[in-house]
């Protein structure tokens, strides 16, 4: 390693996985680059039988990869359990050199040959005790201080028309195992309501409790953001899924002075807790699976965010928010990687 360490992070194909292993690297003081992986259908086999090798992966892959075997990398950074036998794999060509940065668990095959292993706390596993492993709370994202400056001088002009405190609405909805019903959809803009000061819709209320500014997801459903939108009429803002223009997104998160969000997204809220500002999470039960309610539970306990049910008495604006950055705590653990790299490089 000469200078600065080659650093490769895995594109998987897959935006969730694929943004934390970015989020990872954009953290780092080190220039990187972006490999494309592409699959076979072999991928879907489990890591056990893949081991450290190729089955799963394309040849055009393999062959963009290993072009040059004397120039492989010194850290991959890669996540999901679809990346990590490839990553072992040129690990293995590079005769140990190259470093295994992954995030999420990989499989108990193989852990030791990954010089970093990380895992969400809410994942309960049973091996956060060993040297190469972190566990973390939620997900790296890649919502950095940069960030929310660079969002702060794009959105200010735009939303400093409307009065404070700007309450920033963020609607996930339906996964793969939970819906997000209409009844859900009337239960959080009640809460949201309760939180700004009104009593209910309809009701007249004081109209001089802030902003809402709201976005919705591609799975918040129709009928469901139909509803939200009805029961919020003051929202002065208002991005839904699919409208034209840029998502701003980024701004609500750097301009809002509190922030809820529907916690069927680890991702959401995770980010929603990159801010200083306190976050209320809607956290019906029916909507959460067990694993989000560790995570929940798990920002709970530590300050981060309160659920939307709480009324303000109970939970008080006040105290002071933690800000959750996995993301850069990961990057430390890598730079001491590096670092001994460069170290045992020295010693040669």
């Amino acid at each position: 390693m000469k200078g600065k360490p080659d650093i490769w992070v895995f594109d998987d194909g897959r935006a969730g996985t694929f943004n934390q292993a970015l989020a990872v690297a954009e953290a780092l003081p080190f220039p990187f680059v972006i490999k494309k992986i592409e699959y076979t259908p072999f991928a879907k086999l489990p890591n056990f039988i893949r081991g450290s090798g190729k089955i799963g992966i394309s040849e055009k892959t393999i062959k963009t990869l290993l072009k040059d075997r004397e120039k492989l990398p010194d850290i991959i950074i890669t996540a999901g359990r679809r990346c990590a036998p490839l990553a072992r794999y040129i690990r293995k060509l590079s005769g140990g050199k190259t470093q295994i940065v992954q995030i999420m668990y990989p499989g108990r095959i193989g852990l030791s040959d990954f010089a970093l292993v990380v895992i969400p706390g809410h994942d309960n596993l049973s091996i956060a005790s060993k040297d190469n492993v972190l566990e973390i709370t939620g997900a790296p994202h890649r919502i950095s201080e940069k960030v929310l400056r660079d969002a702060t001088k794009k959105w200010h002009k735009i939303f400093a028309k409307y009065p404070r405190p700007i309450t920033a609405v963020i609607v996930g909805g339906s996964t793969k195992n939970r819906t997000f019903t209409d009844a859900m959809a009337q239960e959080l803009t009640s809460g949201i309501n309760k939180l700004i000061g009104r009593e209910s819709k309809g009701s007249k209320g004081d109209k001089g409790k802030g902003t809402i500014l709201l976005t919705t997801s591609r799975r918040t459903g129709t009928s469901q953001e139909n509803i939200i939108t009805e029961n919020l009429p003051d929202a002065k803002y208002i991005y839904k899924w699919g409208d034209k223009g840029e998502n701003p997104y980024f701004g609500f998160l750097a301009l809002a002075d509190r922030i809820v969000v529907t916690g069927d997204s680890v991702s959401m809220c995770s980010e929603a807790c990159s801010t200083s500002v306190p976050v209320y999470i809607y956290d019906n039960h029916k909507l959460i699976t067990k694993k989000h309610r560790r995570f929940l539970d798990e920002l709970y306990s530590q300050g981060r965010a309160r659920p939307l049910s709480l009324t303000l008495e109970q939970a008080s604006e006040e105290c002071a928010c933690r800000i959750l950055n996995p993301a850069c705590q990961i990057a430390k653990r890598v730079e001491a990687i590096v670092l001994k790299q460069s170290e045992e490089k020295k010693g040669k």
